[in-house]
C-alpha cells in the first residue's frame, strides 16, 4: 500500500487519466474528487462488495437452476 499525505487542493495521479482531488476536511472525514474517464466505474468499497456478493449469488442460482433444468431433461428422455 502506498501511503500519501497530501494538503487541500492538492492531487494525487493514478495512471495517465485518473486524478484524485483533496477538496476538504470535515472533523474525522476527507473529501475526495475524482477525475477518471467515463469508462472507469468509480464506486465506494461498501457498494462494490455489495456488488460482487449479488454476482456471486445470480451465479450459484443459475449454476443450480441449469442442475435442475439438466435433471428433468434426463428424466424426460428415460426409456
Amino acid at each position: 500500500m502506498l501511503v500519501l499525505k497530501r494538503r487541500i487542493g492538492e492531487t494525487v495521479m493514478i495512471g495517465n487519466d485518473i486524478q484524485v482531488q483533496i477538496l476538504g476536511i470535515e472533523g474525522d472525514q476527507i473529501k475526495l474528487g475524482f477525475v477518471a474517464p467515463k469508462d472507469v466505474q468509480i464506486l465506494r468499497e461498501e457498494l462494490y462488495q455489495g456488488i460482487v456478493a449479488e454476482n456471486i449469488a445470480a451465479k450459484g442460482q443459475t449454476k443450480q437452476g441449469q442442475q435442475e433444468e439438466i435433471l428433468n431433461l434426463l428424466k424426460q428422455f428415460k426409456v
